[in-house]
């Protein structure tokens, strides 16, 4: 680390702070009062010239000191959980444990990215995937009832997601108020088009080709096959093969896996190819009755470029054990192409960051697409499964836990229809688009195709009126006996939007898709 940098974050965390308004550089925050945590903000980033006067100050803008400072205690409180003496705890207890060691080293990671890019819409998507990992440590505990055991966690925990938000909102406030990268990012919007081919650009042109093909991959880089006629036999193997972060593409030969594939941070730009939705099955059945419903999922992937096409990825745990996850993807630029997510509830957990889903089968009962990601689903048929006696269904369950977090579920030209074991009885059930997990919960349905199970209401309360004036619930020409909005709850964060309204949570939009998703050669509207 450069040593200046220590000599700041050595004064910053223990002793000083600067004058704040010294760092702006055009930004709207000025001061730590314009934060959602001003007392946080001073405490850690305070008003001292002392330290000041010895530094080049151009050096840093105030959104740099603010990264900077909510880094160095993120290293303190990975530090702090790693050393905890966990003897005492129970079985439940140490997996939720777990799951914090691993998502406090992730945040070190993501708080390192957003201090070195000049993009703030990067830096922002890293943020708030490191305000889910703030939540996911806690739901751990909270799903297994312990919630008691979150005071066995370092007290300063509550003041590093402060810092968080904190970040958040100073970084938010640099891109909306930064001239140039806003002009920027103005033109890349007006600029985009999609390719003569129909598939739009952050895969290079061999991407695009793989996942045009249909078939095996012509230049397959490990082959997988239960019946020994490939490199490996389970897909967990292939994995550990690849490295270097260079693309590498894993053609999985037709049949069922029973394995759970954990897909590490380290392991970039794997491409995992099927022959076929229901030909090449990943299966398991972990589910939140014995381990984390992060933990649960039968394929989790966190190495950034991931792709998937051709496949199915299931969770056979059945309604009776609750969360249990198919897939869950907390990778970055992650595109889904031609594959089936099946489960009950929490089938599907877009995790955090950005994915892209096409052509797609989800099926599932309760929350089954979750998540903190920004995460648009175009094209995709989403299957609304039986639920046990005495359930509703919701399709959505978003987790926006902080206001300017850029994340939120986009389902946008698909269709949500019962499935065939929920056809004969789905008069017995009520279903909905979606439910708040969190108090920013962001979730819109545009020209979709909403069946007759949808209930008039359209959308299910958490719990009381939790979330109901913070979340943003949108919906936007959709057709279909469920898709009639005259009858739909009237929550204040409840809107039926235009297309100006619309436009804003397309692919090239909202995912900046037109700079990312054409590499991987799937097809997608850039548009409305």
């Amino acid at each position: 680390m450069d040593k200046l940098v220590v000599i700041l974050t050595f004064f910053l965390t223990h002793f000083f702070i600067f004058p704040l308004g010294n760092f702006v550089n055009g930004t709207t925050i000025t001061s730590c009062t314009q934060t959602p945590y001003p007392d946080v903000c001073n405490f850690y980033m305070g008003n001292s010239l002392n330290v000041a006067a010895n530094l080049d100050q151009t050096q840093f803008s105030f959104r740099d000191v603010a990264i900077q400072v909510t880094l160095s205690q993120a290293v303190q409180a990975h530090q702090l959980v790693s050393s905890m003496d966990s003897s005492s705890f129970d079985q439940r207890a140490k997996l939720a444990w777990n799951d914090c060691v691993e998502l406090y080293e992730d945040t070190i990671h993501l708080l390192n990215l957003s201090k070195n890019t000049k993009n703030p819409i990067d830096s922002q998507t890293w943020l708030s995937a490191a305000t889910a990992n703030q939540q996911t440590c806690q739901n751990g505990f909270i799903d297994f009832n312990l919630a008691s055991h979150l005071q066995t966690l370092p007290s300063m925990l509550g003041n590093f997601t402060k810092l968080i938000s904190n970040s958040l909102a100073i970084n938010k406030a640099t891109t909306v108020t930064s001239s140039t990268s806003h002009s920027n990012f103005a033109k890349q919007v007006a600029n985009r088009r999609l390719l003569s081919d129909g598939f739009p650009a952050w895969l290079s042109v061999a991407d695009r080709k793989l996942l045009q093909t249909t078939g095996a991959p012509p230049k397959a880089d490990i082959v997988v096959a239960q019946d020994g006629s490939g490199n490996f036999k389970t897909i967990t193997e292939a994995v550990a093969a690849a490295g270097g972060g260079k693309r590498t593409v894993i053609y999985v030969k037709a049949g069922v896996y029973k394995e759970n594939v954990d897909i590490k941070r380290a392991a970039k730009n794997i491409m995992l190819i099927g022959d076929g939705i229901d030909a090449t099955i990943v299966t398991s059945s972990k589910n939140a009755q014995t381990t984390t419903t992060f933990r649960s999922a039968t394929v989790g992937v966190s190495g950034d470029g991931f792709i998937a096409r051709d496949m199915t990825f299931e969770n056979t745990a059945g309604p009776q054990k609750h969360q249990a996850v198919a897939l869950r993807s907390g990778s970055d630029f992650s595109v889904f192409y031609r594959c089936s997510f099946k489960g009950y509830q929490d089938t599907l957990y877009v995790y955090s960051q950005r994915q892209f889903y096409r052509d797609c089968d989800i099926y599932g009962t309760v929350d089954f697409i979750f998540g903190d990601a920004v995460a648009v689903f175009q094209s995709c048929n989403i299957y609304i499964r039986r639920p046990m006696s005495g359930q509703k269904n919701t399709v959505t369950a978003q987790g926006r836990t902080d206001q300017n977090e850029n994340t939120g579920i986009v389902i946008h030209n698909s269709r949500v229809t019962a499935s065939s074991d929920m056809k004969a009885v789905q008069g017995s059930f009520k279903s909905y688009l979606g439910r708040p997990w969190q108090k920013y919960s962001r979730t819109v349905f545009m020209k979709s195709s909403l069946d007759g199970l949808i209930d008039r209401e359209g959308w299910l309360p958490w719990s009381g009126n939790f979330a109901l004036s913070t979340l943003y619930y949108a919906e936007y020409m959709n057709t279909g006996a469920g898709a009639d909005t005259s009858g739909r709850v009237k929550w204040g964060g409840y809107h039926v939007i235009g297309a100006t309204e619309a436009a804003k949570f397309t692919v090239g939009n909202f995912l900046a898709g037109n700079s990312w998703i054409p590499g991987t050669g799937v097809p997608f509207d850039v548009g409305l």
